[in-house]
C-alpha cells in the first residue's frame, strides 16, 4: 500500500473547519484532490458494510464496477451482519499494535458504533470537507448530516443516505391503521399473533425500542443526554407497553425475527400483518420485486419518525485512505445518489441539496417515481437519542426478555 502523502498530514493538523463540515475546505486541500485521485487510483478498498439485503448488495456491486472503470480501483464489499463486528476488529488491531494497513478501509457506520470509535481515537480525520462532492450535501437543511445521535461528526464521517422509521401494514387486514402507540397496542390485542419486531440488538430492533420510547416518554428531550441513574424511571413506560405487547405478539413475544429482511419475509408469507424499516421506500421496492403483495402501505407515527443519516468513515489505520476518499466522493455524487434513491434499486433518500444541483443532475431525481407503498414525509423527524441509550436499552431488553 502507498504511504501517507503530505496532504493527509495537512488535513489532520489543519482542522480549521473541523466543527463545521459545511464550510468549504481550504484552498490547498482542494488543490490536493488530484493527488488523492492519483494515489487512490488502483488501490483496493475494503468496505465493511451490512450485507443483509440483496438490493443493497447489488447497489454496492454497481458502485464497485463504476469505480473500477473510472479509477482502476477495486472496491471489496466485506459483508457483515452487524457493523459492531468491524468496530471490534479495529479495536483488536489497535490492541495488537497494527497501526497501519488495517483490514478495514471504509465502513458504513452511525450511532453508538461511531461514538465508540470516536471516543477511542480510532477514526481518521477530519477529511470529509476535502471531497469535491461534499459541497452538494444539504448540510444546513438536514441537521442529521452534521449530528450523529447527538454527537457532532466534525468531518470524521460522511453522510451518504437518510432514514425515517416507517411502519408498513397489509391493507387487506388492517383497514384503519393505528398511528399512535396506544392504538397500535389495542390493534395488537384485537389481532393476536400478527405483529412483531426484529430482535435487539439488531439495528432495526433497537430502532423500534428508541422510536417507541421517544413517543412514550414523559420527556423525550431527556434522551438527548446520556443515560444515567434515572434510566429505569425514564424507560418504565416502554417496558409496560412491551410487556402487554409481547403477550399478544407473534409467537407470544418468545421468538423474534433476527433482522428486517426476516420480518419482511414473514409479512410476505402472511404470518404477520406489519413490518418496519428505516427506509420509507422498502415496501414499494419489495412489491416491484414480487416479495410483497401490492396491498402493503406505509405510515409514520403521528408523533414523528425517528430519523438519522447514515455515514461512512475511515479507520485510523486504513491502508487505502486515498482510495477510501475516492469511494466516498463517488457515493455522494449525483449519479450515485440518484441511483441509490431509485426505488427499483434501493430507494434510500438522498443527502444532497437537490434544488441546488445543476439542471441535468436535478433531472436525475425528478424522474424518480414514488411507489404506492411509500408514505409522504413524516410530520416531524425525531432526532436519535444519545448513543448511550441504545446500549442501555439493548442490555435491559436482553435481561428482561431473553433471560
Amino acid at each position: 500500500m502507498k504511504r501517507f502523502a503530505p496532504f493527509f498530514a495537512l488535513l489532520i493538523l489543519g482542522g480549521a473547519h473541523a466543527t463545521s463540515p459545511a464550510l468549504a475546505a481550504a484552498d490547498e486541500q482542494l488543490h490536493a484532490w488530484p493527488e488523492v485521485q492519483r494515489l487512490g487510483s488502483g488501490q483496493t478498498v475494503y468496505f465493511n458494510a451490512w450485507g443483509g439485503d440483496p438490493a443493497i448488495n447489488r447497489y454496492i456491486d454497481w458502485a464497485a464496477a463504476k469505480l473500477l472503470e473510472d479509477f482502476g480501483l477495486r472496491l471489496v464489499h466485506v459483508k457483515v451482519t452487524d457493523i459492531a463486528e468491524s468496530v471490534s476488529r479495529i479495536m483488536a488491531e489497535r490492541a495488537a499494535g497494527r497501526d497501519a494497513n488495517g483490514s478495514v478501509d471504509l465502513l458504513w457506520i452511525n450511532g453508538e458504533n461511531y461514538a465508540a470509535l470516536k471516543r477511542a481515537g480510532l477514526l481518521w480525520g477530519p477529511w470529509t470537507a476535502a471531497l469535491p462532492n461534499a459541497r452538494l450535501i444539504d448540510w444546513q437543511g438536514n441537521p442529521t448530516t452534521r449530528i450523529d445521535a447527538t454527537l457532532p461528526t466534525e468531518g470524521y464521517e460522511l453522510p451518504w443516505g437518510t432514514s425515517a422509521f416507517t411502519l408498513f401494514h397489509d391493507r387487506s387486514h388492517v383497514q384503519s391503521p393505528p398511528a399512535v402507540p396506544a392504538a397500535l397496542l389495542q390493534w395488537m390485542e384485537a389481532h393476536p399473533g400478527r405483529f412483531t419486531y426484529p430482535q435487539p440488538p439488531s439495528f432495526l430492533g433497537t430502532a423500534f425500542l428508541k422510536q417507541m420510547l421517544l413517543l412514550l416518554a414523559a420527556d423525550s428531550g431527556r434522551l438527548q443526554r446520556p443515560a444515567a441513574d434515572d434510566f429505569d424511571q425514564v424507560t418504565a413506560v416502554l417496558w409496560e407497553w412491551l410487556d402487554r405487547a409481547h403477550a399478544v405478539m407473534w409467537r407470544r413475544g418468545r421468538l423474534f425475527p433476527r433482522s428486517g429482511p426476516a420480518q419482511r419475509e414473514l409479512l410476505g408469507l402472511g404470518e404477520i400483518h406489519w413490518m418496519m424499516s428505516y427506509n420509507p421506500a422498502e415496501a414499494s421496492r419489495a412489491i416491484r420485486q414480487g416479495d410483497l403483495p401490492d396491498t402493503i402501505a406505509g405510515l409514520h407515527f403521528n408523533g414523528g419518525a425517528l430519523g438519522n443519516s447514515h455515514f461512512v468513515a475511515i479507520p485510523y489505520n486504513a491502508g487505502a485512505k486515498e482510495g477510501a476518499m475516492l469511494v466516498a466522493n463517488f457515493l455522494i455524487s449525483p449519479e450515485a445518489q440518484a441511483g441509490k434513491a431509485d426505488e427499483e434499486r434501493w430507494g434510500d433518500p438522498t443527502v444532497l441539496e437537490v434544488d441546488a444541483l445543476s439542471e441535468a443532475d436535478r433531472a436525475r431525481f425528478e424522474s424518480l417515481q414514488r411507489g404506492a407503498a411509500t408514505p409522504g414525509p413524516p410530520a416531524e423527524i425525531l432526532p436519535e437519542p444519545h448513543p448511550s441509550w441504545s446500549t442501555a436499552l439493548e442490555r435491559a431488553w436482553l435481561e428482561r426478555y431473553l433471560r
